[in-house]
């Protein structure tokens, strides 16, 4: 989750990983607003933190289809990670964003 700042016309002008004064709001890691305010920003480690949170969506499909097919168990994961993924399918139900192939062309 991102702590955001926005300006007078809505857009997304500053992310923080904690909230801050300025930062309040919070949006997922792979709205589309986060991922246009980091294609606006310059430089290779902008692209590449972008390029992060697109793929960390394709890690999660992936991993809820070794999930489903019972090829891995829930429970063989750290207990981390076992909250991170119930964290984001929280986060998924509440958006309405499925698996890549509910909403995106592959």
């Amino acid at each position: 989750m991102f702590y955001i700042k926005r300006n007078a016309q809505g857009e997304v002008v500053m992310l923080s990983n904690e909230p801050t004064p300025e930062c309040s709001e919070t949006l997922s890691p792979d709205s589309p607003e986060v991922m246009a305010f980091l294609a606006t920003q310059s430089g290779q480690s902008a692209q590449f933190v972008a390029s992060d949170l697109a793929f960390v969506r394709v890690v999660e499909d992936i991993l809820a289809v070794l999930l489903e097919k019972g090829i891995i168990s829930f429970t063989d994961l750290p207990i981390p990670a076992q909250q991170k993924i119930m964290e984001r399918k929280s986060l998924r139900a509440k958006s309405g964003v499925g698996l890549l192939s509910d909403d995106d062309t592959i």
